[in-house]
């Protein structure tokens, strides 16, 4: 999991909109509701990638009511803490290169041979979201929501609304989802000018811009046998408005390779992304074992497309106890206006990005879940390690200015997440 620059990382609304509907085509539990208290999930996560780049602390607070038999409500907060260096899309040097701040005040210096890194990523997020979800009859089931997240640039408004039904005596669930999320950015410095050099003193467009996002989900669940439960979606997504990183630039390079300008990013304002999802649970039986496969493959108008696989098996052990190893593959190919740089004898081309999380990259996942009772209660610690492997032409690191650099750096990262439930 890379993480994105500011609101990116936590406002996908399809993931929110996904878990949502998932949560309504899930059977229904045979326990009897508590009315008379609210469960309470408490979660803290440490997010750290090498070499002191991103580091991410989290807490998040989750309250839900069973109000009756037909009727829940859930109310979450959350708060997250970032800090460290991002890089900022221009190229490796071998010689020292010296970068204007996004506000335009003051200055950072890469050292020869280093990635160019942003040390101004530091934010706080407060997001508070709430659902609810009501029996509507034997058969129909509804849940509704909205979302609000706050950064010091970015403000996101969120609703959602999803709608089950039960067939084939309730052994397969049709569900169908819709959010919309209407997002205002205001970067420090204001929105600068793509295609125009980070040195103008005029490359300031506006103070602020917004985007918006319509999402439609469409998802079955069947009931295979005792043992396994199969689930299968289609999502779309219309994303429209300001999609660029106000703090990505790109490197303008001589026949050398030596970098003599640097101008900002510029992205399309629409988007349409589209994935299937197929999710496999199994029980295994006498030991209890549940093995959970999933595959997605997503594809957008931009000329990304990815492949992720995912697969965990819960192992229960004596007491209680459990163990839960997990194991992740993402692979990813490149947008279509993609640039490690930009040539100094070329036009500037109306959209590139230099920045690798729209590169072509290959990403690894292995992680182990451990979960204990504590008090009556369930408590667990998940620790994760990520390997993202950026891929491209070695051969463009041409001339002196970058013989020997490393266009492609591996990233790693390090996630340590703890949960009560009680």
């Amino acid at each position: 999991m890379q993480l994105k620059r500011k609101s990116k990382t936590f406002t996908n609304i399809s993931m929110t909109l996904a878990a949502a509907t998932c949560a309504l085509a899930a059977p229904a539990t045979a326990q009897p509701p508590d009315l008379d208290s609210w469960d309470v999930d408490v979660g803290l996560l440490i997010y750290a990638e090498s070499d002191n780049q991103v580091q991410v602390y989290e807490g998040a607070l989750s309250l839900t009511k069973q109000i009756d038999d037909e009727r829940s409500i859930n109310v979450k907060g959350v708060i997250d803490v970032l800090t460290g260096a991002s890089p900022n899309g221009a190229v490796p040097q071998n010689r020292a290169q010296t970068f204007t701040r996004p506000s335009g005040n003051g200055t950072y210096t890469t050292a020869a041979g280093e990635t160019p890194l942003d040390d101004t990523f530091h934010d706080t997020r407060v997001a508070l979201s709430t659902q609810y979800q009501q029996q509507l009859s034997r058969f129909w089931l509804y849940s509704g929501g909205a979302n609000v997240s706050k950064e010091y640039d970015y403000l996101s408004l969120s609703i959602n609304s999803a709608l089950a039904r039960d067939f084939n005596n309730r052994n397969t669930t049709a569900s169908v989802g819709f959010a919309y999320a209407y997002d205002t950015i205001e970067p420090e410095g204001g929105i600068p000018d793509p295609g125009v050099s980070v040195d103008d003193a005029n490359n300031r467009l506006t103070d602020s811009d917004t985007k918006q996002t319509l999402d439609l989900l469409l998802g079955v669940t069947q009931v295979i046998d005792r043992q396994t439960l199969m689930q299968l979606n289609y999502s779309i997504s219309d994303v429209s408005g300001y999609q660029t990183d106000p703090f990505k630039i790109l490197s303008v390079v001589d026949s050398n390779g030596w970098a003599n300008d640097y101008v900002y990013e510029n992205r399309p304002d629409q988007r349409t992304k589209q994935s299937l999802f197929w999710r496999t649970k199994y029980n295994i039986q006498p030991s209890g074992q549940v093995l959970d496969v999933s595959y997605r493959y997503f594809w957008d108008d931009w000329g990304i497309t990815s492949h992720t696989i995912d697969s965990k098996w819960r192992v229960q052990l004596s007491n209680q106890h459990f163990i839960e190893p997990h194991l992740r593959y993402y692979s990813q190919q490149a947008a279509d206006f993609y640039r490690v740089y930009l040539d100094e004898n070329q036009p500037i081309p109306e959209y590139m990005t230099a920045d690798y999380r729209l590169g072509e990259l290959h990403t690894y996942t292995i992680g182990l879940k451990y979960g204990l009772p504590i008090a009556g209660n369930e408590f667990s610690v998940r620790l994760e390690y990520y390997l993202t492997q950026v891929t491209g032409d070695d051969s463009l690191a041409k001339g002196a200015g970058m013989a020997g650099v490393d266009l492609y750096p591996d990233k790693s990262a390090v996630m340590l997440q703890s949960f009560y439930r009680f």
